[in-house]
């Protein structure tokens, strides 16, 4: 079968646990662009037995560094993946019908978030993320410390299909990325002058709580979604509580 005339980038440091199932489910695409910032693990070794093309950058910041991984693909149409993800027959098939009818501008898909070795229920909320669209069209706003996201000018279409994801298995990985990610956020509300708020700070945790376990569903997932809800609603809290621990370092250097 013709490969599929999509560029796929990725930006990678020590993902050998990772990368060879997200390679694996990249083999149909015309071309593979691996960003790596200093692997001193198998990362590098596993991605040579893919037809891949691999480049050198010092870490420059998320969204830099994809920013500067999307502008080494050759193809218009880009497909944006962590080492973490994956693809399946679906959300490959809806990528080869919007390429050939080629009447949007970008795809958001759904995304399946593996948790202690299980999906979530099919009434939970899945997440959704803007991941191919076309380069011309795309940039990534570089004042985005976390959570980056391309901003695509264009016509979007929006999928029932999702990709996997691997990345929150663990309780343990998931709360060290919650720890870095809020201190990134935070930072990036303290530059733009956003203020803490002594209400806000006590409020946080539980409408957070009650909007993941009713409003989206994760009473459906048993103790995996009580616990995922107790797990977001804690990354909330701590991102308004380094708000603030910022602001009070800077009036006290003041």
């Amino acid at each position: 079968m013709k490969k599929i005339p999509v560029s796929v980038f990725v930006i990678t440091q020590n993902e050998e646990k990772n990368i060879k199932r997200l390679l694996e489910s990249l083999v149909d695409f015309d071309e593979i662009i691996i960003v790596d910032s200093g692997s001193d693990d198998r990362t590098l070794e596993i991605s040579e037995g893919f037809e891949v093309k691999t480049y050198y950058q010092s870490w420059l910041g998320y969204a830099k560094q994809k920013e500067f991984a999307m502008s080494l693909c050759t193809n218009d149409w880009v497909l944006n993946l962590d080492a973490d993800e994956a693809l399946n027959e679906a959300t490959r098939r809806v990528i080869r019908k919007v390429i050939t009818e080629d009447n949007y501008d970008s795809v958001r898909f759904k995304r399946n978030d593996l948790f202690i070795n299980k999906v979530f229920s099919n009434f939970t909320k899945k997440p959704n993320n803007l991941r191919l669209y076309r380069k011309s069209k795309a940039y990534f706003n570089e004042k985005t410390i976390v959570h980056e996201s391309a901003t695509v000018d264009g016509k979007e279409l929006y999928v029932k299909e999702a990709f996997e994801h691997y990345g929150y298995n663990s309780i343990s990985i998931l709360t060290n990325k919650c720890n870095l990610y809020s201190t990134l956020k935070s930072q990036e509300k303290f530059n733009k002058n956003k203020k803490s708020s002594f209400i806000k700070l006590g409020l946080v945790f539980p409408f957070t709580f009650l909007k993941h376990y009713l409003l989206q569903g994760f009473i459906f997932s048993g103790r995996r979604g009580f616990i995922k809800a107790v797990i977001n609603s804690y990354y909330a809290f701590l991102k308004e509580a380094k708000l603030f621990e910022l602001e009070v370092s800077r009036d006290s250097n003041d």
